[in-house]
Order: structure tokens, then sequence, then C-alpha cells
């Protein structure tokens, strides 16, 4: 039966790699070591996936961009206080490495650093089993669909033949934007309801449905 998607792009975190606490306690503790306003779990849970300059006009709205850098400093050191401590979702190892065996594109794009991806690649052994990947500090972040653009431009893979899977709305508003399907994952940063105003292809709830689902439609 012929395959319905050559390309799969996978968001990081929230989706494969299990951080979202971590960022929520580290862009808090930032702004606490920095006497700025501290955002409530909520609004620091809304700005995962986002690149960190679009996260801080969001949780510091009356910031002046010019300290944005001072509070991303911060912010990097508190995460790479708590890093260590973030695990990949069970299964999701193995989902990758299945999945690259059966003869799939694979690739990342997130609002993570190149430095913060390739780290977490190296980290969780993963590094070899995608083709491609692109990062908020390289073009536009989320929800702008140039990062996937790229993606595609690299594999040479057309809209249509491509699948994105993210835990956010900047995932799904992303996709939306560069033509391409998608699939929530609701177990990660953004609740069911905002995911599904989206109109994913598809919503799971964890990652044996993933699998699941992208080994029976995809």
């Amino acid at each position: 039966m012929p395959r319905r998607f050559e390309l799969l792009v996978f968001d990081w975190d929230g989706t494969l790699m299990d951080s979202a606490a971590a960022i929520v306690g580290s862009l808090q503790a930032a702004c606490a070591d920095l006497e700025l306003p501290v955002p409530a779990d909520a609004q620091a849970r809304y700005v995962i996936g986002l690149g960190l300059t679009d996260a801080m006009r969001h949780i510091l709205p009356e910031l002046p961009p010019a300290e944005y850098p001072r509070v991303v400093e911060r912010y990097r050191a508190q995460f790479l206080r708590r890093d260590g401590g973030t695990t990949l979702f069970p299964g999701a190892a193995e989902l990758i490495r299945e999945l690259h065996a059966g003869g799939f594109l694979l690739a990342v794009a997130t609002g993570k650093s190149r430095r913060g991806l390739d780290r977490a690649l190296n980290d969780t052994g993963l590094t070899d089993f995608f083709h491609a990947t692109r990062c908020a500090d390289e073009g536009f972040s989320k929800p702008d669909p140039g990062m996937l653009a790229a993606v595609m431009d690299t594999l040479a893979t057309p809209p249509a033949a491509t699948l994105m899977i993210g835990d956010t709305t900047h995932d799904l508003e992303m996709a939306n934007a560069a033509g391409v399907a998608a699939i929530a994952v609701t177990y990660g940063a953004h609740e069911r309801a905002a995911l599904t105003a989206c109109k994913p292809l598809a919503m799971v709830d964890e990652l044996q449905g993933l699998r699941d689902w992208l080994f029976r439609q995809a």
C-alpha cells in the first residue's frame, strides 16, 4: 500500500522530550533571579515551542527588548541546572528508531537553539536518526512556516507528503501556514481544547497511540 507521508517532522520539547516542567521552572526562576514579574504556570507553558525572543515578548510584555539577552542568559543557566533531569518520553527513542528503519524521512523543527538541540540529540543518542533539523535561532520562530519550509526544501519533500507532529498550537499553526497536515499529541504543553481548535488531522493521547496511527495511516 502506498505511503501517505514521506517526511515526518517532530517537535522536540513536549513531543519527544518530557521537558515542559523544566522549561516552565527555568523561565520562572530566571524572572525571579532578575526581580522581574514571574509568569504563572499556564503563561509559561504557552510559550513552550517558541524561540526565546518571542517567548520574552509574551511573558514580559513590558520589558524593553534590549533587556531580553540577560533574561535569556539566566533562563539558559537555570535550564542547564534542570536539563540533566529531563528525559525522552518512554518509548520515544524506540519509536524514532522504528520509523527510521521503516524508511520514513525524519526531521525536527523546534524552538530550541541549535546548541541546545545538538546537545539533546547527542545525549539521547538520536542524532543519526534524523535526516534534517531546524531550530528557532536559524530563522523565524513558530508559528511562521519558515522552519517547515526549510526542512522540506532540504529533503526535497512537498507539503502534501509531509506530516508535522507536535504538542502546541504553535506547531499546528506552523503546519497550517505551510500547507502541511499535522497530528497533535495531548500529553505535552498545551491543552486539548486549544489543540482541537487548530483542526489537526488526528489527536493522540500517548506515544503508543502515535505509533499505532503512524504505522496504520501514515
